[in-house]
């Protein structure tokens, strides 16, 4: 069985403690390679290997450090087969979607980022005020430097995509990195150091440790040389990594969870609508922070929406990942597949008609290798009070909900009233309309007529228990910067 070590100051080392963890493709239910299981020392080391090298990479110039990342990039493309073959055994998704978006996104993200920092500008502003001691005319300007070693803690759920969405920014501004991504999913993590290496990042630039949050998460975050984290991943984890980090006064950006209203007018496109309605909530099993998962529907339509959606999700495809014909693949754990069946039997007992799935499907349905697989049919839930829990928290699979509205008081009223506010996403022609409800809704984030259409310049983030701070473009560049004025009496 494969070992996926961790990676420090450019070479493959085991975790000090000799301890690994299984790993296991969740369409198969098996374990095929072991990860190391980290601890504070080797976190320790990836620091202190990340100190060492700051002082050279930060006084490297931009370009330099931009031809490097974007032959990082260049590396994943050349790779992209085996790392989207990789990112599938290792999560369960379909083998497609890897190839359509996870992998080439990771090689976007560096691009993006090595080029963005060869456009950066400088604040000027010219004073005239007077000042004791000082003249009454003066120039005032904005250094921008990076902040030291950042630690970098992303999810399982896409993981070379959002790795490199931490890494990129981290290392264009001239930082260092210690990642730590999920122990669940590390295969194209594992394989994405020597890539580095390969591609000329100086030893101690990016450094990959391996480990369960508690044992390896936890240390980096603590640790009093690491002033930047970037988390993605659940609310609780987020609330106690800002609690510990706020004690340290880190600088923190907090990427966390979602339960995303998909709100459809009635003067909506019908059918653009059912199947943005079926993208937005099943797209990766729904293991997306920006699932469409509450679908609020104008009641004059909603029956008929209803039928339509429950038609379009019985045609997705589930199957082995593999496949290239599969639209749904497995759930990226056994616990999570546990998780997400809890949740809908929570969901009858309260009242929910299930409208399809409510199930793992029929293993003899499915192909040989697969049938031990973490698989879950794609479900529609009606008719559940949208105070009550399962309305209330996110699910994180291939679960939406259906609720009528009247207007669009009572359709603003749903979408804000829960706890979350990463994303929402609004169908109408009406253009006026449109513009007044996205104004209204309380979320990062709103698509109108569109779903999980990103340009990476625009901020990313989200409201209330969704997140603190904001990723992408110059929110990036500022959040891996530390400002300083500079002013110069005249």
């Amino acid at each position: 069985m494969d070992l996926l070590a961790n990676f420090i100051a450019n070479r493959s080392v085991p975790a000090r403690s000799g301890r690994t963890l299984e790993v296991f493709e969740p369409a198969t239910g098996r374990a095929y390679a072991q990860v190391a299981s980290s601890d504070a020392a080797d976190v320790a080391d990836a620091v202190a290997a990340a100190r060492a090298a700051y002082p050279a990479w930060s006084a490297t110039p931009a370009a330099e450090r931009s031809r490097l990342l974007l032959r990082l990039a260049d590396l994943i493309d050349r790779d992209a087969e085996s790392l989207a073959q990789a990112e599938s055994r290792d999560t369960g998704k379909p083998l497609a979607l890897c190839r359509r978006v996870d992998i080439p996104r990771a090689a976007a993200n560096l691009r993006f980022f090595a080029t963005a920092i060869l456009h950066t500008s400088s604040a000027l502003h010219e004073t005239e005020a007077p000042a004791v001691g000082s003249p009454q005319h003066a120039l005032n300007y904005t250094l921008r430097r990076p902040r030291g070693v950042a630690g970098l803690i992303s999810p399982w759920n896409l993981p070379l995509y959002l790795l490199t969405w931490k890494i990129a920014p981290a290392l264009a501004t001239g930082n260092t990195a210690v990642c730590k991504p999920s122990e669940i999913t590390p295969a194209t993590a594992s394989l994405l150091g020597p890539l580095a290496a390969e591609a000329g990042l100086p030893p101690g630039v990016l450094n990959i440790v391996h480990g369960p949050g508690p044992d390896a998460g936890a240390p980096l975050v603590t640790h009093a040389d690491v002033p930047t984290l970037s988390f993605t991943g659940s609310t609780p984890v987020g609330r106690w990594i800002a609690q510990h980090a706020g004690h340290m006064l880190k600088r923190v950006s907090l990427e966390l969870g979602g339960k995303n209203a998909f709100i459809v007018f009635a003067d909506a496109d019908f059918d653009h609508a059912v199947e943005l309605a079926a993208a937005a909530a099943f797209t990766n099993q729904g293991q997306i922070c920006l699932c469409g998962s509450r679908l609020l529907v104008e009641r004059s339509i909603a029956d008929r929406f209803s039928a339509a959606l429950v038609e379009r999700v019985a045609k997705l495809r589930l199957g082995d990942p593999l496949d290239p014909h599969t639209d749904q693949g497995a759930l990226t754990s056994r616990q999570h597949l546990d998780k997400v069946a809890r949740v809908v039997d929570q969901a009858r007992t309260l009242g929910g008609r299930i409208l399809c799935g409510g199930s793992r499907p029929n293993p003899d349905l499915l192909p040989p290798r697969c049938r031990d697989g973490y698989f879950y049919s794609p479900t529609l839930i009606a008719g559940l009070d949208p105070a009550c829990e399962v309305e209330q928290q996110e699910i994180f699979g291939p679960v939406a909900s259906i609720t009528a509205f009247e207007e669009e008081p009572h359709a603003l009223a749903l979408a804000n009233g829960t706890t979350f506010g990463l994303a929402a996403t609004l169908l109408t022609r009406d253009l006026a309309r449109a513009h007044r409800v996205a104004a209204k809704l309380d979320v990062g984030i709103v698509w109108i007529n569109t779903w999980l259409l990103r340009d990476l310049r625009t901020p990313f983030g989200g409201t209330k228990h969704s997140g603190v701070g904001r990723e992408g473009g110059t929110d990036a560049l500022h959040f891996f910067t530390e400002p300083k004025n500079v002013c110069i009496g005249l």
